[in-house]
């Protein structure tokens, strides 16, 4: 188990330290003059739904109004047994031109990734009716808050690389909802450090599934060498594995940095506040990436995609041990600060090595801890980031029942010859919240970032 960690927390150091040291390197900003003048590609954005009744109202409504975009349709997927949902997807449909709707032909919920093969199906009927081409296909979900320039630049980016993701945040929340506090630090740190150093590694970019634009041609590649299905209707995430497989066929891939001190472009919305909500969603994250990712592709490929298989797989392990290593950590700590001037009992029992290596691991878990606050910070200000010790704890708890639930998922499913169910997230889309998040986290941005 020691070993485990410390190999773990020395690969975590390494990006950390490639981030550092690696120097900055300017990204190709357009200024407003030059993502205004550009000729703007058709495109299409999908959003799959299933029992989304109460949020897809808003989030049309909403995001229909605030995108500064003007050569896009919406396509919304949807079940037959799915009525209200339907319904208020006809609705929007019947009231804003852009909106369409796509049904699925069979009863759901089936998997993300079917239902975005069949909203690809309507596009193309929606093309043959009105004898038009759409260039682009960009990916959302029902509780997204779409930034207003995200579409432009993803159509800027569009004319260089076949892939382009715009960051995802959590919005913030009060500092006492720990477990959406948790995404909001993780998120921070992914697309603040982990994600840029990924792509300076020559890594390949997964998916984040929202905000994310694909080149029509690139798909259509996939689509022929995956007999004519756009994304994989087995896969619990279709995002990460299409990320994978684009990059495979050799297209071009890019993460649109946040740009701090500019107004930050990217996807926002609420992930779950719930530690039930939280476990759900991520053991879909554990058994899409993790464990289907090593059923599809096992360990093969060049030694750099490899190591990037390592990282988004490791936690299968981690997760499990991480618990345990802190209730030991814990106790150590405890007895040995009880036992001062007098002799400590565990230092008799504990090779020295394990100690040695023990005492690596408490350093390099204090820098990480140190690097994901300042990542944190730089988002929703230093108050918040002062919390994220404490829910890095949450977390590991949080994650190690995502991993069992995972993992029973998965052997069930494997024993029975089913496939795994969609195990979809519930979501929330307060506008007037969505506002007052907007105002605080300008004021955390603007006045206590502190960098």
């Amino acid at each position: 188990m020691v070993l485990w960690i410390l190999l773990s927390g020395l690969d975590d150091l390494f990006i950390s330290l490639v981030y550092f040291l690696g120097g900055r390197h300017a990204f190709p900003w357009p200024d407003a003059a030059e993502l205004g003048r550009a000729s703007e590609r058709r495109m299409a954005i999908f959003v799959p739904l299933w029992h989304e009744h109460e949020v897809i109202a808003e989030m049309l409504e909403h995001n229909l109004a605030e995108i500064r975009y003007s050569n896009y349709d919406i396509f919304v997927g949807v079940y037959p047994n799915d009525l209200p949902t339907v319904r208020a997807v006809t609705e929007q449909a019947r009231r804003h031109r852009r909106v369409h709707v796509a049904r699925c032909p069979h009863n759901g919920p089936t998997s993300k990734g079917d239902c975005l093969n069949w909203i690809y199906r309507r596009m193309k009927d929606f093309e043959a009716e009105h004898r038009v081409h759409f260039d682009l296909v960009v990916t959302h979900d029902a509780e997204d808050w779409v930034h207003g320039d995200s579409l432009r630049l993803i159509n800027w980016f569009s004319r260089s690389y076949q892939m382009v993701q715009i960051p995802v945040l959590p919005l913030p929340t009060h500092p006492a909802e720990v477990t959406h506090g948790l995404y909001c630090d993780e998120f921070a740190e992914y697309q603040c450090k982990d994600i840029p150093v990924r792509q300076r590694l020559g890594g390949f970019l997964p998916s984040n599934g929202v905000g994310t634009g694909f080149d029509r041609a690139s798909l259509e590649r996939l689509a022929a060498a995956r007999h004519g299905q756009i994304f994989d209707p087995e896969c619990l995430t279709e995002d990460y594995e299409t990320g994978y497989l684009l990059h495979k066929l050799g297209c071009r891939q890019t993460f649109v940095p946040l740009r701090f001190g500019q107004g930050l472009v990217a996807t926002r919305e609420y992930f779950p506040r719930r530690f039930r909500a939280s476990v759900r969603q991520r053991s879909r994250w554990v058994a899409g990436i993790t464990l289907q990712g090593w059923q599809h592709h096992g360990w093969r490929g060049p030694w750099r995609q490899i190591y990037w298989f390592w990282r988004d797989r490791k936690g299968l392990v981690g997760n499990l041990l991480s618990p345990v290593a802190n209730m030991f950590c814990l106790y150590g700590s405890a007895s040995y600060l009880s036992s001062t001037g007098a002799h400590w009992h565990l230092g008799t029992l504990i090779p020295a090595w394990v100690s040695s290596a023990c005492c690596l691991t408490l350093w390099i878990s204090l820098v990480q801890g140190c690097v994901r606050m300042r990542a944190s910070a730089r988002v929703y200000g230093w108050r918040f980031a002062f919390g994220a010790p404490l829910r890095i704890l949450w977390g590991n708890l949080v994650n190690s029942a995502a991993t069992v639930a995972a993992l029973r998922q998965f052997v069930a499913a494997r024993i029975q010859g089913s496939r795994l169910a969609w195990r979809k997230t519930e979501h929330v889309y307060p506008v007037a919240a969505l506002r007052e998040a907007v105002i605080e986290a300008a004021r955390f941005q603007g006045i206590d970032r502190g960098d």
